[in-house]
């Protein structure tokens, strides 16, 4: 990797830690904690818990088709600016209701499509895979992370205390927004000129996006569904408080995580991602399934977590890549807001669906989860491979139009799409080596004044 997709991931990665960690921390507690409140019902506390992902549902999609459009980091401070203004809603309320409409604020600031497809547009094809996984390992580690936090702190910060930082959290990401380079992106005029319309239509006609964004509902329907049902759990079943189930989380995510990056490894280098994929799916079915069984039992329920974390952690990292090499060229933000709009709707169904559960026995509640996945992986087995295309890094030559160049490179054979960066005077060009022809070759050699090895 090059220093600016070095910058841009370490840039990006922090935003999305930082959110996530955020938005997560109350996850594992609030079920027990949210009784505090004044009105609380396990149904209210179930929805306090997923609303955020009914506000990212709804806000994804439009927010991700307008940063196709314009550009894409004032569409993210819009978004941070709501998260941390949410944070503070909820940090001050006494009443369950206000912590809902605090956490749905929260969630409205949707900028996690927006996010990966600035980190698609500074990043080259070859590396871009990588990029992607680190943002997937970057979500799943700071998820299980802050599941991992939220029992250490609550104790001495309360409930209120996280919600703070969770302000504080977005203030930091808007910072980091600052070191993160700043993309020109340069389409042909015929897809420029679509209407939001035809963007989405275009994104829906892909039927292996749409089986992407059924896996993505299904695991954060389970996953959220998961933190509401297991702080009880683990009261009951090994005598846990609160705080000192962290101490439980941590070693079960690291663990999965180390267990998950071989398997990402053999997905993308070996070009296996979809073998890789539909495994982690099977392996989340059995492990929910023998929860159902064994939950009773505290090896059971250790067992039984640690086998869903790994495929959690195989399946938030290849997502994101792969949606990146299936989504059609203009509208990579387009794809990426309806997978997160689905990932985060599911958040709020499994949410909703928790609470609900807290009442019903554990055979019944696991059970109803298992299904979800194993419906899910009936759905996404016909997924066929992502395309797997290579790119390049041209030096913009000097006092040239950049903008009439880049369309004159978008116009040669098997150029798929151009990114360029103007204050480093470089552009990364994504190729498709079947339709690159010699005469193609010569043309870019020509235009950069230099000899490409493609």
């Amino acid at each position: 990797m090059n220093a600016i997709e070095k910058r841009a991931i370490a840039g990006v990665g922090g935003i999305f830690a930082l959110r996530m960690i955020g938005l997560f921390m109350i996850v594992p507690v609030f079920s027990v904690y949210g009784n505090d409140y004044t009105h609380a019902t396990p149904l209210l506390i179930g929805l306090a818990v997923g609303i955020y992902g009914l506000g990212q549902a709804i806000f994804q999609i439009p927010m991700s088709l307008a940063a196709d459009k314009f550009p894409r980091k004032p569409m993210i401070l819009i978004g941070l600016i709501m998260f941390a203004l949410g944070g503070v809603l909820a940090a001050t309320a006494d009443s369950i209701y206000q912590v809902i409409i605090g956490r749905a604020l929260a969630g409205s600031g949707a900028v996690s499509a927006i996010l990966m497809a600035l980190l698609a547009d500074v990043t080259r094809e070859q590396v871009r895979t990588k990029a992607m996984a680190a943002m997937g390992l970057t979500i799943g580690t700071s998820i299980m992370l802050a599941f991992a936090i939220g029992p250490m702190l609550v104790s001495s910060l309360k409930i209120s205390g996280l919600f703070w930082l969770t302000a504080g959290f977005a203030v930091v990401a808007m910072i980091l927004l600052a070191f993160v380079p700043t993309p020109t992106r340069v389409l042909t005029h015929n897809l420029a000129d679509k209407s939001i319309g035809q963007q989405l239509k275009d994104v829906l006609a892909v039927g292996d996006l749409n089986r992407l964004h059924f896996g993505i509902f299904a695991l954060h329907l389970t996953m959220t569904a998961i933190f509401v049902i297991v702080p009880h759990q683990f009261s009951e079943v090994l005598g846990l408080s609160v705080r000192q189930q962290g101490y439980v989380y941590l070693p079960l995510l690291f663990v999965g995580f180390a267990i998950a990056i071989p398997f990402i490894i053999i997905a993308e280098k070996r070009q296996k991602m979809r073998q890789v994929f539909l495994a982690a799916i099977a392996l989340m079915v059995v492990a929910l399934a023998s929860l159902a069984v064994g939950s009773q039992l505290g090896v059971g329920l250790i067992i039984g977590l640690g086998l869903y974390f790994i495929g959690f952690n195989l399946l938030e990292a290849t997502i994101p890549s792969w949606i990146s090499k299936r989504a059609p060229v203009a509208n990579k933000a387009t794809a990426m807001g309806l997978n997160s709009s689905s990932q985060f709707f599911g958040a709020f169904v499994g949410g909703a669906l928790g609470g609900l559960l807290l009442t019903q026995s554990t055979l019944l509640a696991w059970g109803i989860l298992a299904i979800v996945m194993a419906v899910a992986l009936l759905l996404i087995m016909p997924i066929r491979q992502p395309p797997y295309l290579s790119s390049t890094t041209l030096s913009i030559p000097k006092d040239v139009n950049i903008q009439a160049w880049s369309q004159e490179i978008m116009g040669i054979a098997g150029v798929d799409d151009i990114v360029v960066m103007a204050a480093e005077q470089v552009a990364y060009l994504k190729l498709d080596k079947q339709k690159l022809t010699d005469i193609s070759r010569q043309q870019l050699s020509r235009m950069t004044l230099t000899q490409l090895d493609i």
